[in-house]
């Protein structure tokens, strides 16, 4: 079974071997001049305090190779679903060639465990690969990267450490599944996909931003987390305020929510704006003043303040850690279905 399983799969197996050491090289080629450019930078920047402006070029520069390794590794564990979960079983049921393997004294528990052993251990394997790589190459950009594309971003988190193995497992059972139950590979390929896409969907906005209870604070306000400031006179001359997804101290947090809050704990604006009532016409909001730290230095004395709900980025690895292990838990109750039905429902 082993050996069959093997030939049956060995063309696609060796194709995707060949990219995983293509892309190795790469990175291994790549990656300590990376490493090195980020550490000089680092160590001129403290010098003259201007570390915020090389991020900001040290990123840009690198930006697109940023994005597309962090889609290729999101985007692998689908493609082991769609080309080599939902086809394992349903190709054979579709031709009817698996009543051959079971007439020759191979019982259908076997069958099925040599498939979801031999190619899932890859699944996992090539997944686990490629993520650990890239977080390992992408390790000073993902310290350099702004807010929406910090390492506890939603769309960052899924592509670095463990959690790439656990999609991988998790969407290669579920295509064997969905095969198994709808017998057709084309159908089988776009439910496995969708159903993948949905759990991705939920698990960022239901399910990780509660694997741990998110600290709530509040921050004065500042260069970290202020993104604009103007007066707006249709509002009566209020200045208003553009938060930032940052809070201070925390640099890296992934913020879930963040409000401007008044000196009596009143929510004054949210959805990261928010209008503060204060004198326009003179002070330091004025605009001949020109605004700046001085008019945010104004508005904190007044007792302005942002409140932030956040997930500290100390918790990436525990999320990795327990996000794996909620697909690990899901593969594993797929697995128990695919035997279950193979031994009493399929014929």
């Amino acid at each position: 079974m082993i050996w069959l399983t093997w030939r049956q799969f060995r063309g696609s197996a060796g194709m995707t071997a060949a990219l995983l050491v293509v892309l190795a090289v790469v990175l291994a080629l790549t990656g300590p001049g990376l490493a090195s450019d980020y550490a000089a930078g680092i160590a001129a920047c403290t010098q003259d305090d201007s570390c915020d402006r090389f991020y900001d070029r040290f990123f840009g520069g690198h930006e697109t190779s940023f994005m597309a390794l962090t889609l290729v590794v999101l985007l692998l564990p689908a493609l082991v679903g769609l080309f080599w979960g939902a086809p394992l079983v349903a190709r054979e049921l579709e031709a009817g060639t698996h009543l051959m393997v079971w007439n020759q004294g191979i019982t259908r528990g076997r069958w099925l465990a040599v498939k979801l052993g031999l190619m899932g251990v890859a699944a996992v394997a090539v997944a686990g690969l490629c993520g650990l790589m890239v977080t390992w190459w992408s390790g000073p950009l993902d310290r350099s990267a702004s807010e929406n594309l910090a390492l506890m971003a939603p769309l960052v988190f899924g592509a670095r450490g463990i959690t790439p193995m656990g999609y991988a497992a998790f969407t290669f059972v579920l295509g064997v599944t969905v095969g198994m139950l709808v017998r057709r590979t084309l159908p089988a390929m776009a439910l496995t996909l969708a159903v993948f896409a949905a759990f991705q969907l939920a698990m960022p906005l239901l399910v990780r931003p509660h694997l741990m209870p998110p600290v709530t604070a509040a921050f004065e306000l500042g260069q970290t987390n202020v993104d604009g400031i103007g007066v707006n006179r249709d509002r009566g001359g209020y200045v208003e305020i553009r938060l930032k997804s940052a809070v201070p101290g925390h640099a890296g947090a992934w913020v879930l929510s963040a409000d401007l809050v008044d000196a009596a704990g009143r929510t004054v604006g949210a959805g990261g704006e928010g209008a503060v009532q204060i004198s326009t016409t003179s002070g330091p909001c004025a605009p001949s003043a020109g605004g700046g730290d001085g008019c945010i230095a104004e508005i904190n004395r007044l007792g302005y303040r942002q409140q932030a709900t956040y997930q500290p980025l100390e918790r990436f690895w525990p999320f990795q850690w327990m996000e794996t292990g909620i697909y690990a838990l899901l593969t594993l109750g797929l697995s128990w279905l695919c035997f279950w039905w193979i031994r009493r429902r399929l014929s």
